[in-house]
This record gives C-alpha cells, sequence and structure tokens, in this order.
C-alpha cells in the first residue's frame, strides 16, 4: 500500500499526497454528519469539438455500473443507510459529493473509489440516459434566465471551450457514444487531478488510512490538462425576441480569475453592487425606491484564468429603459466617487459576516477547501481570507468599479417578448 508522499497539516485543516498524485484534505469538525467529495479537474472546457456535453453525460453515468455492481447497487449502498450521494459538472471540474452519518466513512469512500476508476459505461444505460439528458436540455430552454446567461457566456467567450453549454448540444447529446465518455476520461480523470475534500466529525488519523486504502492504491494515471487561455473579444449587445413575459437583461464583462489578487475585491464590489442582500445598492434603488424589477442582482463568477462580473435584472417592458439608466447612474456613481470610511467598513463587516454563516455549512467547506487544494495545492486560511478582506481599500475599490463599470467596455444580452 503507498504511503502520502506529501503530508501538511494547519490548524484548520489537514492534507495528504499519495504517491500516485491522488491528495486529500480534512477538516475535523463537530457535526453530526460527513461531507465527502471528490472533485476531477475537468469540465466543459476540456472537450474537444466532437465531445460537447460529454463531462456533463459522464457525470450522469459514473452512477450506471462498476466492475462490480449494476447501478442499483450503486445507487443503494449510501441510500440504504440514509446517506446521499450526488453529482454536478461546472465548465471546469466534475464533483461526486455525498452526506453520511461517521460510520459509514469507509462505505463511502469505497463507493467514490469504484465509481470513479471501475466505471463500465454500459451501453444500454447510455441510451437510457441520453433521453434523461435531452429531457434535462429542453427543462433548461424552459427556464428564459438560465438560458440567458449560458448565452451570455457563449457570446463572451466565443470561440474559447468556456464558451460551451455544460449540458451540450441536442446533436451532440443525441450522438454521444460509450467511446467518446471512454476517451474523455481515459485523457482527464488522472489521479494528480483529483482530491478527496472531507469535512466532519472522525480524526484524522482514520481519514488518511482509508483514503490511503481507496485511493492511494490506484495506479497513477496522467491527464491531458492543456487549457487554452482566454483572450477577451470586443463587447456585443444583442437584443432578441423571446417568448417571454419580462424583459431579462444581463450585461457584463470579462474579468480576472481565481488566483488574481484582484478576486477578493471584485467579490466585493459585486456584493456591494447587488449581492444577496436586500441592501445592495442596485436593490435598494431599482427595486426599492423605483419598483422596477423584483429580480437584481450582482455576480463575480471566478474561473481559473478568466472570469465574468455581471448584472442581471428583469423588469416589465415599460420599464426597461429607466432602470437601465439608474443601472448606469450606480456604475458611475462607484467609478467616480471612492466609498467613504463607514461605507467601507459596513461593506467589510457584511461580507466577513457571510463567510462565517458559509462555515456553518459543512458542504460549502467541503467545496471550498476540495476546490482551492485541487488548483493551487494551497488553502487559504479563515484568519488569511479575512485579512485579505480588511486590506481592500476604497481606492482599490474604485479602481475595479473603473475596469469593469465602464459602459463601453460592457456586453449586453436581452430576451424580450
Amino acid at each position: 500500500m503507498n504511503a502520502p508522499a506529501i503530508e501538511a497539516h494547519a490548524d484548520e485543516f489537514r492534507t495528504a499526497q499519495f504517491s500516485n498524485g491522488f491528495r486529500i484534505i480534512h477538516k475535523q469538525v463537530d457535526r453530526p454528519v460527513i461531507h465527502c467529495g471528490l472533485v476531477v479537474n475537468a469540465g466543459t472546457r476540456d472537450e474537444g469539438p466532437a465531445e460537447a456535453g460529454a463531462a456533463h453525460f459522464i457525470e450522469h453515468t459514473l452512477f450506471k455500473g462498476t466492475r462490480k455492481r449494476k447501478a442499483y447497487h450503486v445507487l443503494n449502498r449510501l441510500d440504504s443507510v440514509g446517506g446521499e450521494v450526488n453529482a454536478y459538472t461546472s465548465k471546469e471540474d466534475t464533483w461526486l459529493v455525498s452526506a453520511f452519518l461517521p460510520e459509514h466513512l469507509d462505505r463511502a469512500l469505497e463507493l467514490l473509489s469504484d465509481i470513479t476508476f471501475d466505471a463500465t459505461f454500459p451501453e444500454k444505460e447510455i441510451i437510457k440516459e441520453r433521453d434523461v439528458i435531452l429531457d434535462e436540455l429542453h427543462s433548461y430552454w424552459d427556464s428564459p434566465v438560465d438560458a440567458l446567461f449560458d448565452e451570455f457566456e457563449e457570446r463572451l467567450f466565443a470561440g474559447h471551450p468556456l464558451a460551451g453549454n455544460i449540458l451540450g448540444t441536442e446533436d451532440s447529446v443525441a450522438g454521444m457514444t460509450r467511446e467518446t465518455l471512454l476517451g474523455f476520461v481515459d485523457r482527464h480523470y488522472g489521479t494528480e487531478q483529483m482530491v478527496v475534500s472531507i469535512v466532519g466529525p472522525v480524526e484524522w488519523k482514520r481519514v488518511r488510512a482509508l483514503c490511503e486504502r481507496h485511493f492511494g492504491a490506484r495506479p497513477m494515471r496522467k491527464a491531458d490538462l492543456l487549457r487554452k487561455p482566454f483572450q477577451p473579444i470586443s463587447p456585443f449587445d444583442v437584443r432578441l425576441e423571446k417568448d417571454v413575459h419580462q424583459v431579462h437583461h444581463v450585461m457584463g464583462c470579462a474579468t480576472v480569475g481565481h488566483d488574481h489578487p484582484d478576486r477578493v475585491g471584485l467579490a466585493m464590489l459585486a456584493n456591494l453592487l447587488g449581492g444577496p442582500t436586500m441592501n445592495s445598492r442596485l436593490s435598494l434603488n431599482i427595486r426599492e425606491r423605483y419598483g422596477l424589477a423584483y429580480n437584481i442582482e450582482c455576480a463575480y463568477t471566478p474561473y481559473t484564468d478568466s472570469g465574468v462580473f455581471s448584472v442581471y435584472f428583469g423588469t416589465d417592458a415599460k420599464f426597461h429603459s429607466k432602470a437601465e439608466r439608474l443601472i448606469y447612474k450606480e456604475f458611475r456613481l462607484l467609478r467616480e466617487r471612492p466609498l467613504g470610511q463607514r461605507q467601507l467598513t459596513e461593506l467589510k463587516r457584511q461580507v466577513l459576516g457571510h463567510i462565517a454563516l458559509g462555515q456553518d455549512s459543512g458542504n460549502s467547506v467541503m467545496t471550498s477547501l476540495g476546490k482551492s487544494y485541487l488548483l493551487y495545492n494551497r488553502v487559504e486560511s479563515l484568519a488569511s481570507v479575512f485579512a485579505a478582506i480588511e486590506a481592500v481599500t476604497a481606492e482599490n475599490l474604485q479602481r475595479l468599479a473603473q475596469d469593469v463599470l465602464q459602459p463601453d467596455g460592457l456586453s449586453h444580452l436581452v430576451y424580450r417578448g
């Protein structure tokens, strides 16, 4: 059995890397359940021209049988003891996530290892799952907001793999084959591009021993991770007639990604402008003061080497022009006026509070630890995150507003009836 090649720990978490490159990260907390996830550094942007939707299709079919289990036995393995197992795909990674009572850790890790490394992708299951995914695709088309954001990124990243829709297209899903799925797994499911993240009431010694058995003993497998850098394109303004009652409008631009120093400031700027609370600037002005929009929000979505800063709102057609003008007014104020000390202090207090509340979710902590360790082989302590937030100045936020909120640098996509 392979011993860990590297082991490290901090007050908040412990990590190890096995000789096959597989990594684990663990945080021991006093909770009634364990949250465990296996993340693979492979997503939609890693698909070739004939593989649109393959990463997501694999996420579905990993559960459809392994060398020693049929689909029912895969699904029943944790369900039968009251646990949960699920999966999801993003543009850059694939997650297998689970939650269960502490006494079932061995069972859960063995299952995750089995479906990750020994899935067989039975032909008859692929045929059945193809129809399920096509239904998912059609359902997604019935949601104008989901479709709007995906089309916005397709246009914003045009010509780059980040433009790809996670679900693929009707044609690509209909033509998906077992050979395509196996080829993607063979190229991208490398042991050095995987991390298991565990948060729960279990000692590190037990976590390490079980992960060593189920993952560290697997043969080393190299991944073909060659990601094309993104070069921004000219802004666009596209307004389409759709079968919708409201006007749905998203505006934004490409910006920096996960590992850039500005990521903290951009997240704070998004929170200030249109974060999840009712006291954001756009909510107070567009919704509360004028009653022009029920849904209005701002988001910073980072990828590894790029990101998206965007504002979305939905409104009646008769209010659309006024709402758009008022949003631009808020942009101008942020570009021209630095926050006062009281405003900056209140923003930092709010962001710090959101992060602290997020620590109450075992699943959120688990995914955050796993993602950071996967991408950067390190995890920032909570204290260092808080310090980075405290270090942001009013001048930093004003500079970022001048970067991402310039009218001539923004792209627009609008669905209107």
